[in-house]
């Protein structure tokens, strides 16, 4: 096989990976009725004029299932982040004495919990199709090679199986993380 093949199917399966690692990214942003810090990390304050994440600006700590606290390192910061937390509208309001910030999680209800086991399967459905438009433009390449007489009619059968071998691996790892995410909802 030549080189342009090689950089294709690489190619290939970084796409593939950044997808799934954007799914992984996105499943932990999910609020699941416990504390999870991650849920804070799209959330950015305007910190002497740079937009700064919550992380690069306090310490993030559970101390309970339920409960995060936020010891802020700048005083001065306190209410601006709680104000953001407020705006990014997680379900949760905080409550600060001035030094650190409480979030106290409320329990899922059954219908919200079934709410996010669809937010979940629809997320999981974009990695799939994120997945396949993958599978579908490096096949489209190596057909253009076929067709330029770089590649026989054997190699592409060969490379097609190959492609396709690296997706079923791909969805059965998006099926994996979907299965987890939704029985971690799901639980009480």
């Amino acid at each position: 096989m030549t080189e342009a093949v090689d950089m294709n199917l690489l190619e290939y399966e970084e796409s593939i990976e950044k997808a799934i690692d954007y799914l992984v990214g996105e499943l932990g942003v999910i609020r699941v009725g416990r504390a999870n810090p991650k849920i804070l990390d799209k959330i950015l304050i305007d910190y002497y004029g740079t937009m700064t994440p919550i992380n690069q600006m306090a310490n993030i700590s559970v101390p309970e299932a339920r409960m995060m606290l936020i010891s802020v390192w700048d005083m001065s910061q306190v209410k601006a982040i709680s104000k953001a937390i407020e705006a990014a509208n997680l379900g949760v309001n905080p409550s600060d004495d001035g030094k650190v910030i409480r979030l106290v999680f409320p329990a899922l209800t059954e219908e919200r919990r079934k709410e996010v086991v669809k937010e979940v399967s629809k997320l999981s459905e974009s990695a799939k199709v994120a997945c396949r438009n993958c599978r579908r433009d490096v096949l489209d390449e190596f057909k253009k090679m076929k067709k330029n007489n770089e590649l026989t009619e054997d190699e592409l059968a060969v490379l097609e199986k190959e492609v396709q071998k690296t997706l079923d691996s791909a969805i059965e790892k998006i099926e994996k993380l979907i299965q987890s995410k939704e029985k971690e909802v799901m639980e009480i």
